[in-house]
């Protein structure tokens, strides 16, 4: 069993001692660092000097809301670092993070080119919390995800992290009902426990148990926020949703889950985007707006299913996550 003893600094070290940690912001003046025999100096446990003066000011009245304020300290110091360790987990810099990418982005890649040579019509979501909606595909619309190469011939990561293959629907063809899975932030508010309901292909009703009014003010923007502007697929049991974090950024949040966004949609996921103009990209069924906003709609059972051009029917997800 470990046992945690308490002594002051200026007590002679004992034989029995085990793990000697230094708990204090600064060094003990007059003791030098070899007689003190510290196996860790653990500043980040201390108190913040501001609270110790606070404390110190008049110690005999304080000690009670000393506690609970430095307990306060001690959790969002765990806290940060408990953020940290996700951050640097769920973008893979972590061993090898070269190998790690590399192997990701191919994983990407090969999803993406499988999805594209499918030449999918539409896509059909099926979830046990209600969720029941097919969108269409624009045809010249490619699903993307991962690395990309520059206009310059530049390989990068645009994102980091990332878990999705993406692409554009087609604006207008859109039927059935979605349930967010995850809050959605949005203003510095979070939107949570909402529905919404899409006819030919724009949202028509709508409910959020917490936030509604922020939620009708987002779909009614302007003219194209009511409509969708990607689909992104992502498997639920992704590295960022493993953490159970909410992160209230949407580089993070997106990547948990499968998601949709309401409002613009992406230009560049359209085959030869580059010698198109913005207006032809439109044209093709590619949705403007204002705004684009991510909400997730993954589940551990969410079933997603590509009906081809050629009529066949294809497994995308089973059980929420990669059906190939």
């Amino acid at each position: 069993m470990t046992r945690i003893r308490i002594k002051r600094v200026y007590e002679a070290p004992a034989p029995d001692d085990g793990c000697r940690v230094l708990v204090d912001r600064l060094w003990p003046r007059g003791v030098r660092r070899d007689a003190l025999h510290c196996d860790v100096w653990a500043r980040d446990l201390a108190p913040s000097a501001g609270l110790r003066s606070w404390y110190h000011a008049d110690p005999g009245d304080r000690w009670e809301e000393f506690r609970r304020r430095y307990t306060d300290e001690l959790r969002a110091s765990q806290a940060v670092e408990k953020l940290w360790d996700a951050i640097l987990k769920t973008s893979r810099v972590t061993g090898d993070p070269i190998q790690a990418w590399n192997d990701h982005n191919k994983d990407l890649n090969d999803r993406c080119e499988y999805l594209n040579n499918l030449h999918i019509r539409e896509l059909r979501y099926k979830s046990s919390n209600g969720t029941d909606f097919t969108v269409g595909m624009i045809p010249e619309a490619q699903f993307c995800g991962g690395g990309e190469t520059s206009l310059q011939g530049i390989f990068f990561n645009p994102n980091i992290p990332t878990e999705e293959c993406f692409i554009s629907p087609m604006r207008g063809v859109a039927e059935g009902i979605v349930y967010a899975t995850k809050p959605l932030s949005y203003q510095g508010q979070l939107i949570d426990g909402f529905w919404i309901r899409f006819h030919e292909g724009k949202a028509v009703e709508w409910h959020a148990e917490e936030n509604n009014e922020l939620l009708t003010k987002l779909i009614e923007m302007d003219e194209g926020s009511c409509y969708l502007g990607e689909c992104a697929l992502v498997p639920f049991d992704s590295p960022i949703n493993q953490t159970g974090l909410l992160f209230y950024n949407t580089l993070f949040d997106e990547n948990a889950c499968c998601h949709l966004a309401l409002g613009m949609g992406f230009a560049d996921t359209i085959k030869d985007f580059q010698n198109k103009t913005l207006d032809e990209c439109r044209k093709l069924g590619v949705n403007d707006s204002m705004i684009h906003e991510d909400f997730m709609i993954g589940s551990a059972d969410l079933a997603i299913d590509a009906v081809c051009e050629d009529g066949k029917t294809v497994a995308i997800f089973r059980d929420g996550t990669w059906a190939f």
